[in-house]
């Protein structure tokens, strides 16, 4: 359990290793610290949330939106704080993955969050949803056609 997750960008190899190598009370504080550190949605998506696409897997409601700069890929969420630990995971998403390309997005590996010791953290229930953020933020960047996504979302 001591070798690297294959194909991960290198900061969330960083988290993974990090967690993988921390006890289990150190590790579900961790995670709710990076539920504290998810970034705000940008005022374009918190005024249309209707661009952003649902979760429906997930037993929290989560909303994501991806858009495509030209040097990587930028990735929004949408997560209430009453749901800590889905929250979590999208922060570390979120920092793990910032300016990260489509292909390396493409290439995480489907359940690469296991090698994170979450299991003995969180019930299956909440593992099998962020399988299911990994997947849409997947078809999400599978999808951008490359065009930024700004374009389709009003400047008010």
């Amino acid at each position: 359990m001591n070798e690297p997750t294959p194909a991960l960008p290198e900061k969330l190899q960083e988290i993974v290793t990090l967690f993988r190598s921390a006890p289990k009370p150190l590790r579900l504080q961790a995670l709710l610290e990076y539920s504290k550190k998810l970034p705000a949605l940008p005022e374009k998506y918190a005024q249309h949330p209707e661009f952003m696409q649902p979760v429906p897997e997930c037993a929290s409601p989560f909303f994501l939106v991806t858009e495509n700069d030209g040097e990587g890929v930028q990735m929004y969420f949408k997560v209430p704080a009453e749901a800590p630990t889905v929250r979590g995971y999208a922060g570390i998403l979120s920092e793990g993955l910032a300016g990260a390309t489509r292909e390396q997005i493409l290439n995480i590996p489907d359940q690469f969050y296991m090698d994170m010791g979450l299991s003995e953290l969180i019930t299956p229930m909440r593992l099998r949803g962020m399988g299911a953020i990994l997947m849409r933020l997947k078809n999400e960047v599978r999808s951008d056609k490359g065009q930024p996504q700004e374009e389709a979302v009003p400047a008010n």
